[in-house]
This record gives structure tokens, sequence and C-alpha cells, in this order.
């Protein structure tokens, strides 16, 4: 079988070894490829490998051979799943495997909010003392939008820090209204714009909002409007609509939002798990066997 890896550039930096892929099938990878080269290198291949290319139905109808994607990646948005359940083309991804680092991340960018670690420089207090006062999130409300394997994770972290839990499928009021909102949701026709003016409007005042998940689940106007008027005091992005964001992103335009270019995944030790597990997937597809399978 041959397979080939159409877009790797953010899970293999030169750190780490195609050896789990070479050990089952014949297999090439690319770094990164437009639409018409992934049909060119995928044409003859049995299997592919995508993070984030877009695999529509034309795409499959143009690999004829094609019986297997590999999502290397939690979410599989970026393929036409309804497709390759009509063409016989199995999809595998990977699921939970960053679960501690992207709860690490954002944690962290919940702590770059609250105690202003990149205001200081050299030890030195800022021009403006209140400025850079940390804020103790021991006592305050965490809101939790989607309690997956990640978001469960932050509410570990979160009561570990003495904050208490709001779990937004529990109870929608008391997470929009937490001290803390933070997304960790799938994006889908449901969930696309969740956060926009009306879920803003119903956010506490002087709120922080931290989105590691997907960037089409904010609406980036009506979240740059709430920061530039006071009504939420910070957020913190590892995704935007758009990566890395447009110059008109309007979010670029605040000075209390942190934004970091969808990094939480990028621990070696994580970015290795993807390519075992990927590679564990079609190896169990070879042998017949279904592992992590969407359809």
């Amino acid at each position: 079988m041959k397979a080939v890896f159409l877009d790797y550039r953010d899970i293999n930096f030169g750190d780490l070894s195609w050896d789990a892929f070479e050990d089952i099938c014949s297999f090439e990878a690319y770094s990164e490829s437009t639409m018409e080269e992934a049909v060119e290198r995928a044409r003859d291949a049995e299997a592919v490998i995508t993070d984030s290319l877009t695999l529509d139905e034309s795409f499959m109808r143009r690999c004829p051979r094609l019986k297997f994607i590999g999502a290397a990646a939690t979410g599989y948005n970026n393929i036409d799943i309804e497709a390759a359940g009509r063409l016989g083309i199995a999809v595998a991804n990977v699921p939970e495997y960053s679960r501690e680092a992207v709860a690490q991340h954002t944690i962290a960018l919940l702590l770059d909010i609250t105690n202003r670690v990149s205001v200081f420089e050299e030890g030195r207090m800022t021009e403006d003392p209140m400025k850079g006062i940390p804020t103790l999130l021991h006592g305050k409300t965490l809101g939790i939008v989607g309690f997956g394997s990640i978001g469960s994770k932050v509410a570990e972290i979160g009561e570990a820090l003495g904050m208490k839990v709001n779990i937004y499928s529990r109870d929608k009021e008391a997470a929009i209204a937490s001290d803390v909102v933070s997304l960790h949701c799938p994006l889908n026709e449901e969930t696309a714009g969740l956060v926009d003016r009306e879920f803003i409007s119903k956010m506490k005042d002087g709120a922080i909002l931290i989105n590691t998940a997907r960037g089409g689940l904010v609406d980036e106007e009506a979240l740059a409007d709430a920061l530039k008027k006071g009504k939420l005091r910070g957020a913190g992005l590892d995704v935007t609509v758009n990566e890395p964001p447009e110059e008109c992103c309007p979010l670029l335009e605040c000075e209390n939002c942190r934004i970091t270019p969808h990094v939480a995944f990028m621990p070696a030790e994580t970015r290795k798990k993807v390519l075992d597990i990927t590679a564990g997937n079609l190896a169990a597809f070879i042998k017949g066997q279904r592992q992590n399978r969407i359809v």
C-alpha cells in the first residue's frame, strides 16, 4: 500500500522520525501541498494523511485508488465525511492526543492575562503600577464550554487553582456568566459564531474569554468591540478565524487580547503522539481492523 502525507508542516519540523509509517507501507511526505499538488501526489495512493488540507468529494473522486484518509488531528471538519462514506473511503482521526498540551496552554493564556508576566521587564514595575497587579484566580468561577477530554482537564487544573467550575452543558447561564469562559467545543454548524454579541452581552462585566479550540467559534468583530469598550477584561486566543490573522483582523488592535499562532498542540511529545497514532490507525486499516474510525 502507498500512503502520502500531504501537509505535515505543523507536525514534523524535522525533529521526528517517519519510521512508524515507513515500517508499514510505501510512504511519501510533503510539508505542504496545493490542491492540484495534492491530487497529483495522491493519484496512485491508497491512503492519504492530512493535518488541515481540505479534502472534498472532488478530491476523492480524482484519486480513484483512495481507500483511507487519516486525519492527523482530532478535528476533521476539513474532510467531507459524507462523501467519504458514500465512496467507501475509511476516515480515522487522532482523538484526545493534545489533552494535556492544550489544557496547559489554556491556563498559560489565562495566567498571562491575570498575572501580566509579559508586561514586566527586567524585574521593574511598570510606569502604571495598576497595570501589572496580578489577579487572584482562587475563588473565581470558570465556565467550560465543551466538557470533553480537554475541557475536563482544564476544569481539573482550574479546581486545583481554587476556581469553581461551571459546565456549559449543565448550566449555560452560570457558565456564560463566569469570571473566565474557556472554549473547548468542536466547530460545526451549531457552534459556528457561538460567541457573538448576544453571548458576550450575557457574560460578566470584566470577564476573560479563552479560546484554544477553533477560531470560527468567535465573532471577532463582536469580541474586539467588547474588549475595546471594557465589557471584557481580556481574551487569550490560540486560534483565529484566519490563521495567521489578516492585517484587518480587529483583534490585532486590542492591547488586552493575547494571540498565539495555534501552537497549543505543538510540544514534541504531543506531535510524536499524533504521528504514532495516525500510523497506528493506518496499520489497523491495512489489517482489516477499525481504530479511531469516523467512517
